[in-house]
């Protein structure tokens, strides 16, 4: 069982408490050509298995397939995304006739950040952004909006192959394509937005708060600050409703956090992955490196650190798990909300 809810409020700092490093590393990833041409002969095979098996002699109308369903959830090509990934879900209550593409952190084989409770149990990255994405789900889906979740359940969102493992844990290609899958499953949704939910480590057990990505390389670049801000705002005060004092650490772009995995001394993808100095999830396509970004406004929001007890007590809990989730649907809402018409005057009576 989760432990409750941290009771009470934040205790006051230490004197010299750590100040907040920046973000962990999001692992910069992509659907690379050399994966595709590592798995060539497969996919010719397959094709040519297709063109005989699908009555227009070939699948003409996109690249992926849809697994569909009239009134439930409906999985996006589950040839290409592992099992419980990528799903879409449709609204329960009227239709705003728009989607929105979240992303719970980490997952399967990739625990993500590993800290510890005030009590002292274990806990994972992966395995708290799951809940505090479907608990937002939840929420937007009763306001009328279709949902795309990157995944469902404790897996990867890539359906992984040989390349992408390396002694039982995901390769450095395997971590690359597994976040780049998730803009293409956004991608694919046709999703307004996007927001990635992940939890923040330090290597102080002090470092604490919550913070916002965005990229702003992007055409929609305004728009990502306008909704990184949003998400801040309204998770920050939703968590706070309950007395906990979590820190506001603010917005910063991507360009400040960066994809520090690999050895820019070197010339291979890790190399890539050192230089390219955004978040995938958010950040452009580059030659050679990265050509599926996300086609929408996105941001990361990272609530809670994993690492601090006392944040990690509440990212464990239910009652934190849904302060997060009503903040970041609440955000939502309001990025997608329609501009207010400007009030006609009243016409005095004659």
């Amino acid at each position: 069982d989760r432990p409750r809810p941290a009771s009470g409020r934040r205790p006051p700092a230490p004197p010299g408490r750590a100040p907040r490093p920046a973000p962990k590393e999001l692992r910069a990833r992509t659907i690379r050509r050399r994966r595709r041409t590592l798995a060539i002969s497969a996919a010719v095979v397959g094709l040519l298995v297709l063109w005989a098996i699908l009555p227009s002699g070939g699948h003409a109308a996109g690249r992926h397939v849809v697994s569909r369903s009239s009134s439930g959830p409906t999985a996006l090509d589950p040839s290409f995304f592992a099992s419980g990934s990528c799903i879409a879900y449709p609204p329960t209550k009227g239709n705003r006739h728009a989607t929105v593409f979240l992303d719970a952190g980490h997952g399967g084989i990739d625990p993500g950040a590993l800290g510890n409770t005030e009590s002292g149990q274990t806990i994972t990255e992966a395995s708290l952004t799951l809940p505090m994405e479907l608990d937002t789900m939840a929420l937007l889906r009763a306001d009328g909006y279709r949902v795309v979740v990157s995944r469902t359940t404790d897996n990867t969102v890539l359906r992984l192959g040989p390349v992408d493992l390396s002694d039982g844990s995901l390769s450095l290609i395997g971590a690359n394509d597994d976040v780049a899958a998730r803009d293409v499953c956004a991608n694919d949704a046709g999703a307004s937005v996007l927001v990635g939910i992940y939890l923040d480590a330090g290597a102080s057990p002090s470092n604490a708060g919550a913070l916002a990505t965005y990229d702003t390389a992007r055409p929609f670049s305004a728009k990502n600050v306008e909704l990184a801000s949003l998400v801040e705002n309204d998770v920050v005060a939703s968590m706070n409703a309950h007395g906990w004092q979590i820190p506001d650490d603010g917005t910063v772009p991507d360009s400040q956090v960066g994809s520090l995995s690999g050895n820019p001394d070197t010339s291979t993808l890790a190399a890539e992955a050192a230089n390219y100095g955004h978040v995938l999830l958010l950040g452009p396509a580059e030659a050679g490196y990265f050509d599926t970004p996300s086609d929408m406004p996105g941001t990361i929001i990272e609530p809670l650190f994993i690492t601090d007890p006392f944040e990690g007590s509440i990212a464990d809990s239910t009652a934190g798990q849904e302060a997060v989730g009503q903040g970041v649907a609440q955000a939502v809402e309001q990025f997608l909300a329609p501009p207010k018409s400007a009030s006609t005057p009243a016409t005095a009576a004659s």
